[in-house]
């Protein structure tokens, strides 16, 4: 499946599908899950990356369990909205994922989502471990709700 318009997204999912919100990190992936209605994101888990093929095999058998029609993968853009070696990292990834994955992919812009996280946490008092056990989920929730979000305007 081709990597999509975000806004495509909702047209290319059947009745009952979840979208499944990704934050690719290096060491971690941060996951977050839509609910059938497409209007709420859900932090859901963090895999703890290893070798490319165990990661898609993990996220395979997630979309399988939970009814995802859809991924959506923050893009690390700069702040002037231009893209350097994480963003290229993060777009392979993708590639590679959509090798193993036969859903519509799309790209959302994750500038200063872990930030406005970390911020939104550190104002709920959260331990600073709790925090770091809890921010890629969080962030890929983040990112998650914002397509949501538009894709709710467009209806």
């Amino acid at each position: 499946m081709p990597i999509c318009n975000p806004s495509d997204l909702k047209r290319l999912l059947k009745p009952g599908e979840r979208l499944l919100g990704l934050d690719v990190g290096t060491r971690t992936i941060g996951m977050a899950l839509s609910d059938t209605t497409l209007l709420v994101a859900t932090p859901f888990d963090t895999i703890r990356r290893s070798r490319f093929r165990a990661d898609a095999a993990r996220l395979a058998a997630e979309i399988a369990r939970h009814k995802v029609g859809g991924i959506v993968v923050g893009l690390p853009l700069s702040l002037d909205g231009g893209e350097g070696p994480r963003t290229q990292g993060v777009r392979q990834f993708a590639r590679n994922l959509l090798e193993q994955i036969d859903v519509p992919l799309a790209f959302w812009d994750e500038r200063l989502s872990t930030a406005a996280v970390e911020r939104e946490m550190i104002d709920a008092d959260l331990t600073r471990k709790r925090r770091a056990e809890i921010i890629d989920k969080v962030a890929a929730a983040y990112i998650l709700q914002g397509l949501l979000d538009r894709i709710g305007r467009e209806r």
